[in-house]
């Protein structure tokens, strides 16, 4: 499975009341679990800053994770971006194998 970042901005018109964002929570979850049956949340969080939410998930390919971000524009008029995500260790592992990458030190 591929770890993915999404940065997801509300729209205001999408959230008149703050008890909408619970019903836009749910319809767009059941729509990405139906849809996207693979795909395991690992963390959610509301972030301040340019973006409402931040979401870490992952998924079984590239496609799997635009159609999670697609569900999500649709739902909340929102704005999307998804990054590809390495855990560090895996990422160190990878660098080691790479001409010259023996001398990494691994801390």
């Amino acid at each position: 499975m591929l770890t993915f970042i999404m940065l997801t901005r509300l729209s205001p018109e999408s959230l008149r009341s703050p008890s909408n964002l619970e019903d836009l929570e749910k319809k767009a979850m059941e729509h990405i679990r139906k849809e996207c049956p693979k795909v395991q949340w690992v963390h959610n969080y509301a972030v301040l800053g340019p973006c409402d939410y931040l979401d870490i998930f992952t998924a079984p390919d590239l496609e799997t994770a635009m159609s999670v971000a697609t569900i999500i524009r649709s739902y909340g008029h929102a704005t999307t971006e998804i990054w590809t995500a390495t855990e560090w260790k895996k990422y160190k592992e990878i660098v080691r194998h790479l001409p010259g990458g023996m001398s990494l030190k691994t801390t």
